[in-house]
């Protein structure tokens, strides 16, 4: 690889990790003019090198930066590099006819006849960022991208210390462990990019495949999280076993300062840390007026360094999510509409490492880039679970 794209690779890793520190906004901000900066230097570079290519009368598949594969960077991803990206989009974007590179065809560790490329790194990285900056449910549960099924080793059983006199014994406790073992479930996104997407910038390219593939992926992880049956997708928070003591019926149908007070009180001291309310946003705003006997406020809304709300309740946490009901008079009875859960007990293992099928829509000519994900989801630990419903009856 050349000396000066190496170096600026390497740069690339620096501001990498720089965002993961960053705090604020406005090194966000400078970082992202420094990250531009870097790209319009790559592009002079490749620019130079593919003119050079012809030069030497060897245009290939103007993919100068790779030609052989010991060319490829040995520590680093290949499919995170420019070279595959621009082969890549030449590909999709021949509907299969521009093949790639024997060193990428080789390497690819999809092994079906009906994929016949393995999405670069590039655009799989971008995919997770983009999930965890607009879910409100997904980046707080414990996640994993292990290639296997998972187990989490469980027990219910904890052994108890008891009184005995001197020289006398006590007797001897069994500790008993189960586990819960993830699957795959397949969760399928195709996305529609008209037959002109051929025609503009790689980055323009990669945006419109990535946006799409984003917002499907977070709506259906985020709703199995919470709601999922278990069959065929992830089994949702929902539809656990809720302890005995810990599903709090509301007095009506609307959230009132009695009701809060009920779902504390049944929540474990032991769970009490990190737990937070779950809730959709009008289902707070109805409830953010109310006041206690002392008439201070029950539900508060605070404005952190970064601008966005922050909701609490009796000074709990608060996220806001549409994967409930919104709890008014129309709203069913015996319904969920609030919970009270510590996020981190609930685990995700998903396979990141998506194929790519492609075919046309003769009708319109759209290219149609079919993705598949595997993932699963299940409570590891409900003990912490507090569940708020609706009356069993109106009136």
């Amino acid at each position: 690889m050349n000396k000066e794209l190496l170096e600026l690779l390497e740069k690339k890793k620096v501001l990498r990790s720089k965002l993961e520190a960053a705090k604020d906004l406005t090194a966000i901000n400078a970082l992202e003019k420094e990250l531009d900066e870097l790209n319009k230097q790559e592009e002079v570079l490749v620019t130079r090198a593919r003119i050079a290519d012809k030069l030497n009368n060897n245009p290939g598949l103007g993919n100068p930066v790779h030609t052989t594969k010991d060319d490829l960077p040995t520590e680093d991803d290949m499919y995170d590099t420019k070279a595959y990206r621009m082969a890549f989009m030449r590909y999709v974007c021949s509907n299969g006819a521009k093949e790639l590179p024997g060193e990428y065809r080789s390497n690819a560790n999809t092994t079906t006849t009906d994929v016949g490329a393995v999405i670069p790194t590039t655009i799989m990285n971008r995919i997770v960022e983009k999930m965890q900056a607009v879910g409100m449910i997904l980046p707080l549960v414990t996640q994993t991208n292990l290639r296997g099924g998972v187990t989490y080793p469980t027990s219910t059983v904890k052994p108890v210390a008891t009184w005995v006199a001197e020289g006398a014994t006590s007797d001897k406790q069994k500790k008993s462990v189960t586990g819960i073992t993830f699957a795959y479930h397949k969760l399928r996104c195709a996305v529609s990019i008209t037959l002109e997407t051929e025609q503009i910038t790689l980055s323009a390219f990669e945006m419109s495949l990535v946006n799409g593939i984003a917002e499907a992926m977070v709506k259906a992880l985020e709703e199995a999280i919470i709601n999922g049956n278990g069959t065929g997708q992830p089994k949702g928070i929902l539809k656990e076993d809720v302890p005995e003591g810990q599903s709090v019926v509301l007095t009506g149908f609307a959230l009132t300062y009695e009701d809060v007070v009920k779902a504390e009180a049944a929540l474990p001291l032991a769970y009490e840390n990190n737990a937070v309310y779950v809730m959709t946003k009008k289902t707070f705003m109805n409830f953010a007026g109310q006041v206690d006997n002392n008439g201070q406020p029950v539900a508060k809304v605070n404005y952190g360094a970064s601008n966005a709300p922050e909701r609490y309740i009796l000074g709990r946490k608060v996220i806001c999510c549409d994967y409930l009901p919104n709890l008014d008079a129309n709203t069913a009875v015996n319904t969920a509409v609030a919970l009270i859960f510590d996020l981190k007990d609930y685990a995700v293992n998903t396979n990141y490492v998506m194929g790519l099928k492609q075919y046309e829509d003769n009708d319109t000519e759209d290219q149609i880039f079919k993705s598949v994900m595997l993932a699963d989801g299940k409570v590891i630990d409900n003990n912490g679970l507090v569940v708020i419903k609706t009356p069993a009856t109106k009136g």
